[in-house]
């Protein structure tokens, strides 16, 4: 049996007049979960690099990255997934994130700029995303297992 590997993904938190941007990744309304733009890291590019790449694939927008501020581990034991997102602040470049957009992938079906007030109103994950996004702290977030 093959030993599975581990999935490296960036995340970009990004606050726009007090408000954080989540997405939905779930084409088809398959989920409501929402998370913080980002996805896979290519090999032989920067982690800021991929970010900045992935930012903009799933939101339109173009992003400087800052620094590192949340470790996130999920898995789903069963089917050999273990991933692990690294997430950066992120301060925005160019772009409207009240504006109308439309992924042309179809990968992220809605985006939403959200008050820490608010966030209990909606299903996303990580579960410390609040308390890193509105606050100046590194954390590490323990395995946890994979929800959709």
């Amino acid at each position: 049996m093959s030993t599975p590997r581990i999935r490296l993904a960036v995340r970009g938190l990004l606050l726009v007049e007090n408000r954080l941007l989540l997405v939905n990744a779930w084409g088809g309304g398959k989920s409501d979960l929402l998370c913080a733009p980002g996805g896979g890291v290519e090999p032989h590019s920067s982690l800021p690099d991929n970010l900045v790449r992935e930012f903009h694939e799933e939101t339109g927008l173009t992003v400087a990255v800052g620094a590192p501020c949340l470790v996130n581990e999920f898995h789903a034991p069963g089917h050999g997934f273990h991933q692990v997102d690294i997430y950066f602040r992120v301060t925005l470049l160019a772009g409207d994130p009240t504006a109308p957009w439309t992924d042309p992938e179809g990968i992220v079906t809605e985006r939403h700029l959200i008050a820490r007030q608010d966030m209990g109103r909606y299903r996303y994950k990580p579960d410390s995303l609040p308390d890193v996004a509105w606050s100046d702290i590194i954390y590490y977030d323990a395995l946890e297992p994979l929800v959709r």
